[in-house]
């Protein structure tokens, strides 16, 4: 294993970074956005992806079957924050966005989207009402994502307590419209069922025919897309998973089945521009070999 390059902690982690060095042209790397290519930040219209993040892809990304971003956004929003849009290298990224209801691909440069579900637009229309019923804190807001809702806790006065007040209501707002509420850093999302990161990088898995996986995330929306690589692991696929822990720890759930944890986006940035350079100096072995 090259030496610059952190070294996880499970034999699982271990053959799955080892898979994506030995055969990359087989291999996706797959990445959250929020907290693993940007910073965390208080209001989420300032994420922007760490400075180094889009030189390290268009590095890494041409050794590999694919480099794919996996996030609850706006498959666009992403694009944009993200700075993805008409960068050399970066020629054949993929971003699934709301989950996987929505795909950029950097091809045709177009965004392809599934039908909205009607629960969301009910909900975005009671949601302020509703707040104020049940006597949301103040602090507490609405960030509208299209095919979903979100409510922040961040900026309350006791941003846990909030969160915890808020979070049976909501679930059964969520409910009584054919929503799921789906849990984050001081974030509800008031979404459509069978939308996931698991589903999203499954499919997209299948659809590459990947022979190795990395998959990296922060937070408790990317479970299920930890439980889609531990799956594949188990028929056989190698996987490495990535916990970014973006503030003074990592969420607990993720940290326990990571095999590797790094400290927030710059470190996440760093392990793919090792990647890139460990792949771009074994190409160079084998040319003089």
């Amino acid at each position: 294993m090259v030496s610059s390059l952190p070294h996880p902690t499970t034999a699982a982690g271990r053959d799955g970074l080892a898979a994506l060095l030995a055969r990359p042209e087989k291999a996706v790397v797959a990445l959250d956005f929020d907290g693993t290519l940007a910073e965390i930040v208080p209001d989420p219209e300032q994420a922007r992806a760490h400075p180094g993040a889009v030189p390290a892809l268009s590095a890494l990304a041409p050794h590999l079957a694919a480099v794919v971003v996996v996030t609850g956004r706006p498959a666009g929003v992403a694009v944009r924050y993200g700075g993805f849009a008409g960068v050399p290298g970066l020629d054949h990224l993929v971003v699934l966005g709301h989950y996987g209801a929505e795909r950029w691909d950097a091809v045709s440069g177009t965004v392809q989207a599934a039908a909205p579900h009607p629960g969301v637009a009910a909900v975005r229309a009671e949601l302020p009402g509703f707040l104020d019923r049940v006597g949301a804190w103040p602090g507490t807001w609405i960030e509208e994502k299209g095919r979903a809702v979100a409510v922040h806790t961040r900026r309350a006065e006791d941003p846990q307590g909030a969160f915890e007040a808020l979070k049976g209501p909501l679930g059964d707002l969520a409910a009584r419209h054919g929503l799921v509420l789906e849990p984050g850093r001081m974030v509800l999302e008031l979404r459509p069922p069978g939308m996931d990161k698991g589903v999203a990088l499954a499919d997209f898995l299948r659809e590459t025919g990947a022979g190795s996986v990395l998959y990296a995330g922060d937070d408790l929306g990317d479970l299920p897309a930890y439980a889609a690589v531990e799956k594949l692991r188990s028929d056989g696929t190698p996987g490495l998973l990535v916990c970014s822990a973006a503030e003074s720890a990592a969420v607990p759930d993720l940290a326990a089945r990571a095999d590797l944890t790094v400290p927030g986006p710059a470190a996440v940035v760093g392990l793919l521009a090792g990647l890139a350079e460990a792949l771009t100096e074994g190409e160079g072995a084998g040319q003089g070999a």
